[in-house]
């Protein structure tokens, strides 16, 4: 059942409609590991950190509620349906159970640098087909970069008295 019409022509739409629903199950995914790891991070930065990862999900389900929009815009039906999330859901998970703040910190680092990974093919595949939602994913990448340059800043090695 067809409900919305695309204003892009059908080539352009699939490889845009493509590219907004891997965006949505990443930004999904990761709000989840961070929901996760918010839960169970431990250690002396725990504080910080148990924040830090609040940002991140409420960024990644933000973005993530903008990029379905933008497919629905388009007459792509977005789908973050639990199980098509896990089923094609391919970023670095938590391990079960308590995790130290530095473990939670490289897991953050990873996933986040996986992501824009990820956005930046599709920022170059969506450049001819639609421009509009390459703008939405440069600027969803430039707040993920952020994201985890805070990430990795937190365990970058602490110099010494002597240094």
């Amino acid at each position: 059942m067809t409900v919305m019409r695309s204003t892009l022509p059908e080539e352009a739409l699939g490889v845009t409609g493509t590219a907004l629903q891997e965006t949505l199950v990443d930004l999904l995914g990761l709000s989840l590991i961070g929901k996760q790891a918010h839960w169970n991070v431990v250690g002396p930065r725990f504080r910080s950190i148990h924040l830090q990862l609040d940002e991140v999900v409420a960024t990644a389900r933000a973005h993530s509620d903008t990029v379905a929009e933008r497919a629905a815009a388009l007459g792509v039906s977005p789908d973050g349906r639990p199980e098509t999330v896990a089923a094609t859901f391919a970023l670095p998970g938590t391990k079960d159970g308590w995790l130290r703040d530095t473990e939670v910190v490289e897991l953050m680092a990873s996933a986040l640098e996986a992501v824009v990974g990820r956005l930046r093919e599709r920022i170059a595949a969506t450049a001819e087909p639609d421009p509009v939602t390459q703008d939405l994913l440069i600027s969803v990448t430039a707040d993920l970069e952020k994201q985890r340059w805070m990430f990795q800043a937190e365990n970058h090695p602490r110099e010494t008295a002597s240094s």
